[in-house]
């Protein structure tokens, strides 16, 4: 029996789905509630990135032009930094209050790809190219998921073909982060990034297409900008202009 049945449009539309319940709940209920129900749509909320963090990987391996792929995920997190700011009350402009949570998760998706770049380069030696990925981790640092979402998609790009060894990569950074996140932050929502893990099955039923619809890149991003601004909307009208997560006013 063939398992593998999900096309990529399907696991990005679980993707959206979690993203937009975590997104939605977080300003809702700002800060580090142990509510059952709350805690359950984080959970499921920690499906979203690994899917965004394997179709980057994904699309630098089947983009026809590494360039513009590049640029369009650039331009992606420059208005993925508003709407994300906006969404949860961090100043547009980074470091007002803290060097944690100062941008959005597209952010280290860009340099993601700029690291599968560097990482397959004939031109770099390898100390230049481990060089580069320190710098480009440093550079991400301050973004959601931090530098952990850019070494992420290295293990999945650099294992394509060895589905194990990806996941496997993938969920030694997350538990790195899990642990930080624990340790500096709240050891409850420290646990929750490890339920990333959920993604793990449904990434393993990916055929390798993309699905009949060729409409899903460009809706996603569309949808990214459009659901943080009703997010922005929701916090405003609940708590203020106030911010709701590390890094808010």
């Amino acid at each position: 029996m063939n398992k593998k049945t999900l096309t990529g449009n399907e696991l990005k539309a679980v993707a959206m789905i979690a993203m937009t319940a975590d997104h939605v709940i977080s300003v809702l209920y700002p800060g580090y509630p142990a509510n059952w129900w709350i805690v359950l749509l984080h959970i499921i909320g920690r499906m979203a990135a690994p899917i965004f963090w394997f179709f980057v990987a994904e699309g630098y391996h089947y983009t026809h032009n590494q360039r513009k792929y590049a640029a369009r995920l650039l331009a992606f997190a420059v208005v993925g930094h508003f709407a994300y700011n906006f969404a949860f009350g961090i100043p547009f402009i980074p470091f007002q209050t803290s060097i944690f949570n100062q941008t959005s998760v597209i952010w280290p998706l860009f340099w993601g790809l700029i690291a599968l770049i560097i990482n397959d380069s004939g031109k770099l030696k390898k100390w230049q190219k481990t060089l580069l990925i320190l710098i480009i981790a440093v550079i991400t640092f301050c973004s959601d998921w931090s530098c952990i979402a850019v070494l992420a998609i290295l293990e999945i790009g650099t294992n394509r073909g060895n589905f194990k060894r990806q996941m496997l990569g993938m969920m030694s950074w997350v538990a790195v982060y899990a642990v930080v996140y624990a340790v500096f932050i709240n050891p409850l929502y420290g646990a929750i990034q490890l339920f990333t893990a959920l993604t793990i099955p449904l990434l393993g039923m990916y055929h390798g297409e993309r699905g009949s619809w060729k409409g899903m890149k460009w809706f996603f991003y569309a949808y990214y900008p459009l659901h943080l601004i009703v997010c922005g909307l929701i916090r405003i009208a609940a708590h203020g202009n106030v911010g709701v997560m590390i890094g808010g006013r």
